[in-house]
């Protein structure tokens, strides 16, 4: 007990000696935090929704003709011949009219002079969930364009492929700021910690000389990082929801944001980063121990 009341004795101390180069390192590794965890909640939330959205994914072959029962069968079998489907609905020409009049609603008059068998019949293929990779619905989409009688595939062709490449960008911005949240956790401690010790490099050797243990002497270091990883990253995480919820009150109501339901991280993600943080910045205090005390 009188062991770790010194210790702690120490990181006040060495706190106190240091503070402006401590403030800048926890608003260093508070702010590195915030981004990674900003675009990586930006990221997460863009998952969750494309996955949403698969589910209502389907695409659309316009056909010249209405197949036959035969032709119908036919059609069937080379689409299962790609992969399985979970679903395979032809929609005739009087279906697709009566689908259009339901759609228009109260100004289903405006096709009170055209005839109803203007619309071109279709296949509605809603693929199976292992099928919906951007890369596989691009390969279904050219195969079904091969049948026998299909003019034209439909399944939202720009959207889809905007926001696939929107992921994979933000793939790359969440790879990025993780690597800025590890080398500014590792070197900005490592730096902090460095300035410490030679700040008290005469009165460390002292210790020493006393009969001072290693352990009693890298302690307080060590400590320095676990603390400036655990509050940097409990801040940012903190501003992090914060931000979170002032969006969520101020945009609530009709609009394109609430076509998605964006929540925030689980808290055994929160747990990781914050984790994460805390073996970072105790990485780089561990290595000024190592490289300036030299006993």
């Amino acid at each position: 007990m009188n062991f770790w009341l010194a210790v702690f004795r120490q990181v006040g101390r060495n706190l106190h000696q240091t503070w402006t180069s401590q403030l800048m390192t926890f608003l260093t590794v508070s702010l590195s935090v915030l981004i990674f965890a900003f675009f990586y909640l930006i990221y997460t939330n863009m998952l969750g929704a494309g996955d949403r959205l698969s589910d209502d994914l389907r695409l659309i072959v316009y056909l010249e003709e209405d197949p036959g029962p035969e032709m119908q069968q036919q059609l069937r079998q080379k689409i299962n011949n790609f992969d399985d489907v979970e679903k395979i609905l032809f929609v005739s020409r009087a279906e697709a009219y009566e689908r259009f009049a339901t759609q228009l609603g109260e100004n289903s008059d405006v096709l009170t002079d055209m005839p109803k068998d203007f619309l071109p019949p279709s296949i509605e293929v809603v693929p199976l969930q292992s099928l919906r990779g951007y890369n596989k619905i691009k390969l279904f989409s050219e195969y079904l364009k091969s049948l026998p009688g299909a003019e034209k595939v439909q399944y939202g062709q720009e959207w889809v492929e905007r926001f696939y490449y929107f992921t994979r960008l933000l793939t790359i911005v969440v790879i990025l700021s993780g690597t800025l949240l590890i080398l500014t956790a590792t070197f900005m401690v490592a730096y902090t910690i460095r300035l410490t010790i030679m700040g008290r490099r005469d009165e460390l050797e002292l210790l020493k000389l006393v009969g001072a243990t290693n352990s009693y002497i890298r302690a307080p270091f060590l400590i320095e990082g676990i603390l400036q990883g655990l509050t940097g990253s409990i801040i940012g995480l903190s501003a992090l929801y914060a931000l979170f919820r002032w969006i969520s009150l101020h945009f609530e109501g009709p609009g394109p944001l609430n076509l998605f339901q964006f929540t925030f991280l689980p808290f055994s993600e929160v747990l990781i980063i914050v984790s994460g943080s805390i073996a970072l910045c105790s990485l780089g205090s561990y290595s000024s121990i190592r490289k300036f005390l030299k006993f």
